[in-house]
C-alpha cells in the first residue's frame, strides 16, 4: 500500500500536463477534476476563489486558545502566517488543535493531562492536514507541549512544514526586580516558611505574568523552541524572539513563504531532522542550560522521525559541551533579554566554531545550518547573558543521565553544578505529589531528605506530572542544597535544585522505586552518573515478591487509552512505540 507522504509519488497526467502542479500531489487529489466540484464548493465559502484551486494548499496549525497566555496570541500570529503563505503563491487554511497550561494545572489532578496533550495535538494535526489534502503546512506552538507535539505530527506526515515558536513572555516586576511564574510558586514556599506575608504574595502573583508570550526563564517553552530552531524546523531566531514584537510577526509571514519554498525543493521533515541534526538540538540545550523535557521530548520526536536516539547520546553530548547561558531558574536572565542582545543564532556561531555543531544540517529555509550562520554578528561586548567558552556557568552538561539499582533504565537529573554533584541521605516516601507537598510546606520534610516521590509515573499517574510545586516550595522554604527530591514523574523546566526524574522503570511497572521505603539510604553521584538505593539486593528481591501493583487510577477515557499505551520515559513516552518501534526514515504510516 503507497503512504501517505511518499516522495516518489506520481502525478497524475494532468499534473504532467501543468509543471505548476507537480508540487500539488496532496491537494490535487482534493480539488482537481469534475469529479471534485462537491468537494471545491465547500471550500467556495471559506474563502476560495477559482484560481485559488491551482495554488498549494498550505495550513496554518494554531494552538490558539485563552486558556493560557501562552497561546492567547496565537490566532494574530497564525494570520500573519497565512498572509505570509497568500502573497507567496500558496492558499492558506487556518485550522485549530488544543492547548492546556502546564502553570494553570501544576499541582493539581488536572497536570495529568499535560504529557497526554502532547499527542492529542500531534494526532490532531496529523488528522487535519492528512484530511484535508494539504500539500504542506506551519505550526504555531506556544505552551511546552504544543512544541514537541508540532514536531511529531510533522514527522509523522513526512510534508513540507516550518515550526514558528508563538516567542517568550515580558517579564513582570516586584520591587524594582523582573519576576516570572517561577517566581510566584517559590513565594508560596517562602510565606509558608513566614519569611514572606500572604499580602507580597499576592502581590507577586498580580504582576509576575505581564500579557502574552511562553514562560520567561530557559524553561521547557524556551527550551524546545532553541532545540527546534537547532534541529532546523524553525526560521533563524525563531526561538529568541519576543510574543508581542515585530520581530515575530515577521517570523510568522517568512514561515508561511518558506513551506512554499520547500515544496518547490521537495524537502521534508525527514531530510532535516537526521541524526546529525538531533545531535544539534541537544548540543544547544546543554549550552542553555534548558529543560529536562528536552530529553522525553526529543527522544519522541527522533522516535517518530526514524532516528534512533537513546539516553546515553545527552551523556555523550554532555560530556563535551559546557553550560554557557546564565538564565532562568538556575541563572539570572530570562529569555527576553537573550532577544534584546541577538537572539540564539550568535550562540550557534560559536558552538559552530568550536566544532560543537554540525554545520551541514539542511534546514526550513533550504540552507545549511552553517549557511544560516554565516552573516550573523556576534554578541555585544559587555553582556553577561552567554558566558565564553573559557568561563562556562558549568564545564560539561547539565543534564546527566543517572543509572543503578534504583533506575536500572536510566534516570535524568538537572544539575546545575550550584547545588552540588553529590548527595547522600535518607528516603522520605510519598505515594503522589500532592502528599510531598503538604509535607514540604508543613515542616515534616527536613534537612537531609531524599524526598521519593513515585506513581507518577507515564502509566502511574498517569501523565507522568510535573513537580515545580514541591521543587518550588523546597527552594522557597530554603532547603535547595539541603534535601533532594527524586520521581518517576517530570520536572517543570522552572524546577531547579537536587532533582532527578524520568526514573525508568516507573513504580507502577514494578519498577525498584516502588520498593523504596523511608530510611533507606540513597546516594546520587552526579559524577559517577549513578543513583543508589542503599538496600542489599536480597532485601530488594523479598520486597519486590511482596509487591502488588496498583488499581489503575482510570478505567475509562483519555488518561485510560493513554496509561494503556504510553512507552517507559526512557524511550520517550510516546504512544506508538509498540506499533512500529523501528520505522525507517523517509516512510510514513498507512
Amino acid at each position: 500500500m503507497r503512504t501517505i507522504d511518499d516522495p516518489s509519488r506520481k502525478g497524475s497526467a494532468k499534473e504532467a500536463a501543468h509543471p505548476a502542479k507537480a508540487h500539488r500531489a496532496f491537494s490535487a487529489t482534493v480539488v482537481d477534476g469534475v469529479e471534485r466540484a462537491p468537494n471545491r464548493s465547500m471550500l467556495y465559502p471559506t474563502g476560495f476563489k477559482p484560481a485559488d484551486f491551482d495554488k498549494n494548499i498550505i495550513g496554518i496549525a494554531s494552538t490558539w486558545s485563552m486558556v493560557t497566555p501562552c497561546n492567547m496570541h496565537i490566532n494574530k500570529l497564525a494570520d500573519e502566517a497565512a498572509a505570509g503563505t497568500d502573497a507567496a503563491g500558496g492558499k492558506a487554511i487556518i485550522f485549530n488543535t488544543i492547548t492546556i497550561a502546564d502553570g494553570i494545572s501544576m499541582g493539581t489532578e488536572g497536570m495529568k493531562y499535560s504529557l497526554v496533550s502532547r499527542e492529542v495535538i500531534a494526532d490532531s494535526i496529523e488528522t487535519v492536514v492528512g484530511c484535508q489534502g494539504m500539500d504542506g503546512y506551519v505550526a504555531i506552538g506556544g505552551c511546552d507541549k504544543n512544541m514537541p507535539g508540532c514536531l511529531i505530527s510533522m514527522a509523522r506526515l513526512n510534508r513540507p512544514s516550518v515550526f514558528v515558536y508563538g516567542g517568550t513572555i515580558l517579564p513582570g516586576c516586584f520591587k524594582g526586580k523582573e519576576i516570572d511564574l517561577v517566581n510566584v510558586f517559590e513565594a508560596v514556599g517562602q510565606h509558608a516558611n513566614h519569611n514572606i506575608p500572604e499580602s507580597e504574595l499576592t502581590a507577586i502573583e498580580k504582576c509576575a505574568i505581564p500579557g502574552a508570550g511562553s514562560c520567561g526563564g530557559m524553561y521547557t517553552a524556551n527550551t524546545m523552541g532553541s532545540a527546534i530552531e537547532a534541529l532546523g524546523m524553525s526560521l533563524p531566531n525563531s526561538s529568541s524572539q519576543i510574543a508581542e514584537s515585530d520581530e515575530k510577526r515577521e517570523d510568522c509571514r517568512k514561515a508561511g513563504a518558506a513551506v512554499l519554498n520547500l515544496i518547490a525543493k521537495n524537502i521534508r521533515p525527514r531530510d532535516i531532522m537526521t541524526r546529525k541534526a538531533f545531535e544539534n538540538a541537544i548540543t544547544v540545550v546543554m549550552a542553555l542550560g534548558g529543560s529536562t523535557n528536552a530529553v522525553l521530548h526529543l527522544l519522541a520526536i527522533a522516535h517518530t522521525a526514524g532516528v534512533k536516539l537513546t539516553l546515553e547520546d545527552f551523556t555523550r553530548i554532555g560530556k563535551k559541551v559546557p553550560v554557557l547561558a546564565d538564565l532562568k531558574p538556575s541563572g539570572r536572565f530570562v529569555m527576553a533579554a537573550l532577544s534584546r542582545i541577538g537572539g540564539l543564532t550568535p550562540l550557534m556561531k560559536r558552538l559552530l566554531a568550536k566544532g560543537l555543531l554540525h554545520g551541514d544540517c539542511l534546514t526550513v529555509t533550504g540552507k545549511t545550518l552553517a549557511e544560516n550562520l554565516k552573516d550573523v554578528k556576534d554578541y555585544p561586548a559587555g553582556q553577561e547573558i552567554i558566558r565564553p567558552f573559557d568561563n562556562p556557568i558549568k564545564p560539561d552538561g547539565h543534564l546527566v543521565i543517572l543509572k543503578g539499582n534504583l533506575a536500572p533504565d536510566g534516570a535524568v537529573a538537572k544539575i546545575s553544578g550550584k547545588e552540588g554533584l553529590k548527595f547522600e541521605g535518607k528516603a522520605r516516601v510519598f505515594e503522589s505529589e500532592e502528599k510531598s507537598l503538604a509535607a514540604i510546606l508543613d515542616g515534616t520534610v527536613k534537612k537531609g531528605d531524599v524526598i521519593v516521590i513515585r506513581y507518577e509515573g507515564p502509566r502511574g499517574g498517569p501523565g507522568m506530572r510535573e513537580m515545580l510545586a514541591p521543587t518550588s516550595a523546597v527552594m522557597g522554604k530554603g532547603l535547595g542544597k539541603e534535601v533532594a527530591l527524586i520521581t518517576d514523574g517530570r520536572f517543570s523546566g522552572g524546577s531547579h535544585g537536587f532533582v532527578v526524574g524520568h526514573i525508568a522503570p516507573e513504580a507502577y511497572a514494578g519498577g525498584p522505586l516502588a520498593f523504596v521505603k523511608n530510611g533507606d539510604p540513597i546516594t546520587i553521584d552526579a559524577k559517577k552518573h549513578t543513583i543508589t538505593l542503599g538496600v542489599p539486593a536480597k532485601e530488594l528481591a523479598a520486597r519486590k515478591k511482596k509487591w502488588k501493583a496498583p488499581a489503575p487510577r482510570y478505567t475509562k477515557g483519555v488518561l485510560a487509552k493513554y496509561a494503556a499505551l504510553v512507552s517507559p520515559a526512557n524511550l520517550g513516552a510516546v504512544t506508538d512505540f509498540h506499533l512500529d518501534p523501528q520505522i525507517a526514515p523517509g516512510k510514513g504510516h498507512q
